[in-house]
C-alpha cells in the first residue's frame, strides 16, 4: 500500500472536482472558494450530480448533511439517493437544492431556549470551503456535506457558524495590516490549526465491567495502581503490538477521509497515546478533529478495544487535551507568525505579536471560557495539563526584545538561534532553536505559530479558534484603526508597538505555571483564576464580551446567552450522571463486596477461635474494624450525595443548578471515592467487582 494512493480517496477534493467538473461550472466553484459568495443553482445541479455520481461509484448509497451541533460532536441524518419508483424501478438523485439546504429537527438539539420544543424548524447549510466526503460505517458508504446549522429565526445553533464568521472577522483586519506594509498582493489571511489528540486505550471487555466509564467516560472510582507513570517508561516507548495494530487500521481510515494524520506514539500515562496531524485551514481542520475522534472509536471497536476520549479517565496519572497550534497567513503564503532571522527588525511581526500580546491579555476569561468543560474540570493545573490561568510563553528570544522594547522603545537585536555540539566526533552539530519550549504555558509561541495547550481532549476545537479569530481581529482593527491615520507611520508604529507591548506585558510568564509560586504572581498581576467550568461560563455575557463578538457578526446577545444556559445545563446534567452512577456503583456494587468481605473475615475469627481458642486474631480484627468504618462512611456519604441529587428537582434556574452541583454534590461525591478507593486497598481482589487501574492500564 502506497500512502499517496490511499490518501484523500473517500474525499470530494478541489483535484477530483477539476477532473469531473465541466470547466464553466469548476471556474464558478474555484471563484467562491477563493474569493467568496454562492455558487448559482445551476450550478449546483451540476456539482451535487457529479458529486453523486463520484460516491455511488465508491458504492455509497445514501448522503446526509454533516453538522456540529451545541453537544460537542456531530449529527447526521441519512437520506438514500433513491427517487420516487416508477414501474418497480428508480433512479439515483442528487439536486442543487438538496446538496445545498438540509431541514433538522432544531428542537431536539441543545439550543439554551432559542427553539421550543414546538418550533421544530431548522436548516442545514453547505459549506463550500470544506470539502464532502465519504464515511465507511457498518451502516454503509454516506456521502457526508459538511454544513453549517441554523435556527428557523437565523440564530446560529452549531459550533462551525461563528467560526466561519471569525475567520472572515480576521481575515478583514489582518488584511488592512498587511496593506500598512505595503502587501497589495494578498486577498485573504487564513487562519491555520494544526491539533493534537491525545487519547487512552483499554480492553473491551474490562471497559464493560465499568459503569462509570460506560455512562461518564472516566472512572469516578480507582485506587492508584503499584505502577504508574514514575518510571516515565511510556513516553515514547515502544508500541505494544495490540495497540499498534489499531492505529495502523486508525492511520488508513483517517488517510482515506484527507486527514494528514503524521504523529502516533504513546504518552505519558500508561495506556495513552496522541495523535498529532499536518495544519490546514481552520474550518477544514475542525471539521479533521471531529471525525478524528469518531474514527478512533470505530476503530478501535473493531479491535476489542475502547478509545477513552475524556479528559481525565484515570485520576492520578496525566490527562489527555488537545494543543491548538494555530497560525495566520496570507494567500500568497507569509505566515504572519514567522519572526524571521532578525526579529528585531521584522516590524510587521512585532506589530501582529504586541497585537497578540493585547487580544490575550484582555480576553483572557474568554480564552478560559473556551476551555472549559466537564472533564477539564479534573485535568488543568495538574500534571500535564495547563492551569486555568492563561498566560503567554513567548521564550528567551522574544522575551528579550519585548524587554528591549518596554524600556528603550525599540529592539537593537535579537538572541540567534545558537549550535548544540554532543562532543561525539561522528555526530553531527545540532542547529537549536532561539527558544526552548515550555508546556506547563496555555499558550506558547513555538517557532511560527501559537500553542493553545488547554483545549480539552473530548472537546471541539472550533469554540477555541473563534475566540482566537475574534479577539485578534479586534486587536489588528484598533491597530489598524490608528496605523491607518498616522501622519508619521514609522513613528506612530514604533510607538503602538511598544506601547501594547508595555500595557501588556502582564500576559508573559516564562515560568513553571504548574507552581504555587504563579497563583501567587499571576493574583498580584491581576490575571483572572477562574477555577472550574461553573466560574468560567458567565464570562459569555458580560457586556463588553458580548460587544465584541456583536462587533464581527460572531454572536448576538441571544446566542451568547443560549450558550451561557447549554453549558450550565450540560454542566448539571454530566455531574448528576456521575452522580448517580457514584451512588449506583456503591450501592450495587461496592457496598455488597466490602460486606462479603466483612463478612469472610468475621468467620475466619470464629472459625479460628472455635479450633484454637488461644490463636491471634488480631489482624483479622483489625481488617473488620477498618473496613466497617470505611464502610460506614462511603453509606453515609452515598446517602449524603444522592440527597444533593434529588435536591436538584427543586432548583430551575440553570446557574444555580450548575452551581448546587460544583459546591455541595461534587464534594460529595469526592468524599464517598476517597472512602471506597482506601477499601479497594484491603478487599479481597476475588471480591472486587470491578476491574482496578493495574487491570484496565497495564493490561491491553
Amino acid at each position: 500500500m502506497k500512502i499517496t494512493d490511499v490518501f484523500g480517496s473517500n474525499v470530494f477534493s478541489e483535484s477530483v472536482m477539476r477532473q469531473r467538473l465541466p470547466d464553466d461550472a469548476y471556474r464558478e466553484v474555484r471563484h467562491v472558494l477563493e474569493n467568496g459568495g454562492r455558487i448559482s443553482l445551476k450550478t449546483a445541479d451540476v456539482v451535487a450530480k457529479t458529486m453523486m455520481d463520484w460516491a455511488v461509484e465508491k458504492g455509497a448509497t445514501h448522503y446526509t448533511h454533516w453538522f456540529q451541533p451545541l453537544t460537542g460532536i456531530t449529527a447526521e441524518k441519512h437520506d438514500s439517493f433513491l427517487t420516487y419508483p416508477r414501474e418497480g424501478k428508480t433512479i439515483l438523485r442528487l439536486t442543487g437544492r438538496q446538496l445545498i439546504m438540509g431541514e433538522p429537527d432544531a428542537s431536539s438539539f441543545p439550543t439554551g431556549g432559542l427553539r421550543a420544543t414546538h418550533y421544530a424548524r431548522g436548516y442545514t447549510a453547505w459549506d463550500i470551503t470544506s470539502p464532502a466526503f465519504i464515511k465507511e460505517m457498518s451502516a454503509g458508504k454516506i456521502l457526508c456535506i459538511p454544513t453549517i446549522f441554523v435556527s428557523y429565526t437565523g440564530e446560529s445553533l452549531d459550533n462551525k457558524t461563528p467560526l466561519l464568521h471569525s475567520m472572515e472577522a480576521i481575515s478583514e483586519q489582518a488584511l488592512r495590516i498587511v496593506r500598512l506594509f505595503g502587501n497589495t498582493a494578498a486577498r485573504k489571511v487564513t487562519p491555520s490549526v494544526g491539533p493534537e489528540q491525545e487519547y487512552f486505550i483499554v480492553d473491551k471487555e474490562r471497559y464493560l465491567m465499568r459503569r462509570d466509564l460506560i455512562y461518564t467516560g472516566r472512572t469516578l472510582f480507582g485506587a492508584p495502581a503499584p505502577k504508574g507513570q514514575e518510571l516515565e517508561d511510556q513516553y515514547f516507548g515502544v508500541i505494544r503490538e495490540r495497540i499498534g495494530g489499531f492505529m495502523r487500521d486508525l492511520n488508513l481510515e483517517l488517510w482515506k477521509l484527507g486527514i494528514p494524520a503524521t504523529t502516533q506514539h504513546n504518552e505519558v500515562a500508561p495506556a495513552q497515546h496522541e495523535l498529532a496531524s499536518i495544519y490546514t485551514t481552520c474550518n477544514v481542520a475542525v471539521d479533521q478533529n471531529q471525525l478524528t475522534m469518531e474514527t478512533m472509536k470505530r476503530v478501535a471497536t473493531k479491535h476489542g478495544l475502547v478509545c477513552l476520549l475524556h479528559e481525565k479517565p484515570f485520576a492520578g496519572v496525566n490527562g489527555s487535551g488537545k494543543h491548538n497550534n494555530w497560525s495566520i497567513s496570507t494567500d500568497t503564503g507569509e505566515n504572519l507568525l514567522d519572526p524571521g532571522e532578525t526579529p528585531n527588525e521584522n516590524l510587521q511581526f512585532l506589530l501582529v505579536l504586541s497585537c497578540i500580546m493585547q487580544a490575550v491579555d484582555d480576553h483572557a476569561d474568554l480564552l478560559r471560557n473556551a476551555a472549559a468543560n466537564v472533564g477539564n474540570d479534573e485535568r488543568l493545573g495538574a500534571d500535564e495539563a495547563p492551569p486555568a490561568i492563561i498566560s503567554i510563553f513567548l521564550g528567551s528570544q522574544l522575551d528579550d526584545l519585548v524587554d528591549q522594547i518596554c524600556t528603550h522603545g525599540s529592539a537593537a537585536a535579537s538572541i540567534a538561534a545558537g549550535w548544540l555540539d554532543a562532543g561525539v566526533s561522528t555526530l553531527p552539530v545540532i542547529m537549536k532553536d532561539a527558544t526552548d519550549r515550555n508546556r506547563t504555558s496555555p499558550f506558547a509561541f513555538t517557532g511560527n505559530k501559537f500553542e493553545f495547550r488547554a483545549v480539552g481532549s473530548s472537546d471541539s476545537i472550533a469554540g477555541i479558534n473563534t475566540v482566537l479569530n475574534t479577539i485578534v481581529a479586534d486587536a489588528f482593527a484598533k491597530a489598524a484603526d490608528e496605523l491607518e491615520q498616522a501622519a508619521d507611520f514609522q513613528t506612530a508604529l514604533n510607538d503602538l508597538i511598544a506601547r501594547n507591548m508595555r500595557s501588556h506585558k502582564r500576559i508573559i510568564f516564562n515560568g513553571d505555571g504548574y507552581s504555587h509560586e504563579w497563583v501567587t504572581e499571576a493574583a498580584r498581576r491581576g490575571l483572572p483564576n477562574l477555577h472550574n467550568m461553573v466560574d468560567a461560563i458567565p464570562v459569555l455575557n458580560r457586556e463588553e464580551n458580548v460587544a465584541l463578538f456583536e462587533k464581527y457578526k460572531i454572536f448576538t446577545r441571544s446566542e451568547l446567552e443560549s450558550r451561557t444556559e447549554v453549558l450550565y445545563e450540560t454542566f448539571t446534567k454530566m455531574k448528576s450522571i456521575e452522580a448517580r452512577t457514584m451512588v449506583h456503583m456503591a450501592g450495587k456494587h461496592y457496598v455488597p463486596s466490602v460486606v462479603r468481605f466483612i463478612t469472610r473475615m468475621s468467620d475466619s475469627v470464629n472459625k479460628t477461635l472455635s479450633a484454637s481458642p488461644e490463636a491471634d486474631v488480631s489482624v483479622q480484627r483489625d481488617l473488620i474494624q477498618r473496613c466497617s468504618a470505611l464502610l460506614s462512611e462511603a453509606y453515609r456519604e452515598e446517602n449524603a450525595l444522592n440527597a444533593e441529587v434529588e435536591r436538584l428537582n427543586d432548583l430551575d434556574a440553570p446557574d444555580v443548578m450548575a452551581q448546587h452541583c460544583q459546591n455541595a454534590i461534587v464534594p460529595h461525591m469526592k468524599a464517598l471515592r476517597r472512602a471506597v478507593d482506601a477499601l479497594e486497598l484491603i478487599v479481597d481482589k476475588d471480591l472486587w467487582p470491578v476491574p482496578t487501574y493495574g487491570d484496565l492500564m497495564f493490561e491491553v
